[in-house]
C-alpha cells in the first residue's frame, strides 16, 4: 500500500541535494585561528625556571625609621644626616629599647656604594635592631 500525495513539485518544499558549507568553514577557521595563537605558548624549545616576581605593598608606618643612603654613600637620618656610623648606632639604640620595636627601612639610591649601605646594616646590627626593610621601586607595567 503506497500512498500519493500529488504531483511532484519543485517549490519550496523540494529536497536540497547540496549542503552549505558556509557554516562549517566559518568553525574550521576560528579553530584555525585558536591553535595559531596558542601553539607558540605552549611550545617552547628550551626549558627555563623562570622567577617569580613578587610586588609586595608595603605600609610605611609612622613609627617606622627610614634611613637613607644618597650616591655619594651619605648616610640620612630621615631628613638629617648622621655624619658617622657611631652617631647612628647610637639613634637606633634608643629605636631598639622601644616596645614593640620599629622596623628600619634602608632607601639606597641605584647608585650608591655598597659601602654606605653596608655601614647602615652595620650600625644596625651593632644596635640589636631586629627588622630591616630595602625600599625599591615596583616593577615598570608594560
Amino acid at each position: 500500500m503506497a500512498m500519493h500525495m500529488g504531483p511532484r513539485t519543485e517549490g519550496e518544499d523540494a529536497v536540497m541535494s547540496t549542503i552549505n558549507t558556509t557554516p562549517l568553514v566559518d568553525v574550521m577557521l576560528v579553530l584555525l585561528i585558536i591553535f595559531l595563537i596558542t601553539i607558540p605558548v605552549v611550545t617552547t624549545s628550551i626549558p627555563v625556571a623562570l622567577p617569580k616576581e613578587r610586588v609586595e605593598v608595603r605600609e610605611s608606618k609612622p613609627e617606622n625609621i627610614i634611613i637613607s643612603v644618597d650616591k655619594d654613600s651619605k648616610v640620612y637620618w630621615y631628613d638629617s644626616r648622621v655624619d658617622s656610623v657611631d652617631a647612628l648606632v647610637a639613634k637606633l639604640k634608643k629605636v631598639a629599647a622601644m616596645k614593640p620595636q620599629p622596623e628600619v627601612q634602608v632607601r639606597g639610591d641605584l647608585a650608591a656604594r655598597y659601602e654606605g649601605v653596608g655601614k647602615v646594616l652595620l650600625a644596625c646590627q651593632r644596635a640589636g635592631i631586629a627588622k630591616v626593610a630595602f625600599i625599591t621601586e615596583p616593577p615598570a607595567l608594560n
